[in-house]
């Protein structure tokens, strides 16, 4: 393909598919998407913002006209659709806006994409990127699969899971090429610290209090983020039209037995008196709908495509903290809003 947009490419998991696709395929021009909102920090692109197969826009999704201006400007072979309201919070809060980004929005791209591929969809590929969350909840046994029915519980599932419907709706309704990964919990360098593990990292370096909701059992799934990245290119290029693939860690974790783990790793790694950092944990009233437990099971990528992660929970972890360790300036810049003013500095 030569060229490429890449949906929400400066936030989390879209800057490191975007990093994935830049330095891996210097001949297709990368077309990054971002509406810049809080999550979205171009400081994570800093070391590929000069490549010269690298281009971002300033885009809001749910802007229909700009995006369908852009597509026929650039006339792209693939998207890559990762632009999304995330966090499970802001949905309770205000779940309008994960309407209109994660449902509107998706749309608004699905309609750009069948008008400029009107002619022919030889050669093109939507892949649409969600969550294991649009399946619901499981009991202490059991794993999601590509067949599970959908049952979500949140504001944000519920508008991920229509999204994956209009999805597919669209390529039954008018043959659209797309192709579709659902994943679980994501971790690793670049995470916003709004997020469990980020969270806890930013508040054991400054002895802050460990919020953890309810009795800590609940459990996920957890997927190194760079290992996300390279299934999406797996199946990006190599799986099956019309298919959806989950894409997990193998890597369940109990909530509080995973802050545990992070607290040991933390102390060991700042020199601090082994559980130090474990009396910091403090139990919080829980969020309402709660899921109690997320598992992938993640067989047809690897039996399929190949697939497998490439670290163990405890490895992953400790490169997680080593970055947080490493870049504090960053971590610093998001947490007190700085990170916001790049986009001014560098492309202004």
């Amino acid at each position: 393909m030569n060229k490429l947009v890449i949906t929400g490419g400066a936030g989390f998991i879209g800057s490191h598919v975007v990093r994935q696709f830049v330095l891996k395929y210097p001949d297709t021009l990368i077309i990054n998407l971002d509406s810049l909102t809080y999550a979205g920090n171009l400081e994570n692109l800093k070391d590929i913002e000069e490549e010269t197969n690298y281009k971002f826009i300033k885009a809001d999704i749910t802007d229909s006209k700009h995006i369908l201006d852009i597509f026929e400007e650039f006339q792209p072979d693939g998207i890559i659709h990762l632009a999304a309201e995330s966090h499970v919070d802001r949905s309770i809060t205000n779940p309008l806006d994960f309407v209109m980004t994660n449902v509107v929005g998706t749309v608004n791209l699905l309609n750009a994409a069948k008008h400029i591929w009107k002619d022919s969809f030889e050669g093109k590929r939507f892949h649409h990127v969600s969550t294991d969350e649009v399946f619901g909840a499981l009991g202490e046994e059991g794993f999601f699969t590509e067949e599970t029915n959908y049952d979500p519980h949140s504001p944000y599932s519920a508008s991920k899971a229509s999204s994956d419907h209009f999805v597919r709706a669209y390529a039954d309704t008018y043959g659209l090429p797309i192709i579709m990964t659902n994943c679980s919990n994501n971790y690793g360098p670049n995470h916003f610290p709004e997020k469990l593990i980020p969270l806890c990292i930013h508040n054991i370096i400054n002895n802050k209090p460990l919020p953890i909701y309810g009795d800590g059992k609940y459990t996920r799934d957890w997927l190194f983020v760079i290992d996300h990245a390279k299934a999406i290119d797996l199946v990006f290029h190599n799986g099956n039209q019309g298919e959806s693939y989950n894409v997990g860690g193998f890597n369940e974790w109990k909530n509080i037995d995973l802050i545990k783990e992070l607290c040991k790793q933390m102390d060991e790694k700042l020199g601090r008196k082994t559980g130090a950092s474990e009396k910091l944990i403090t139990f919080v009233k829980d969020r309402p709908g709660h899921d109690l437990r997320y598992a992938i099971d993640a067989s047809k990528i690897n039996r399929e495509l190949g697939w497998e992660p490439s670290v163990t929970f405890e490895e992953g972890l400790s490169k997680t903290i080593d970055w947080f360790l490493s870049n504090q300036k960053w971590l610093n810049n998001v947490t007190s809003g700085e990170y916001q003013n790049y986009y001014e500095k560098q492309y202004k």
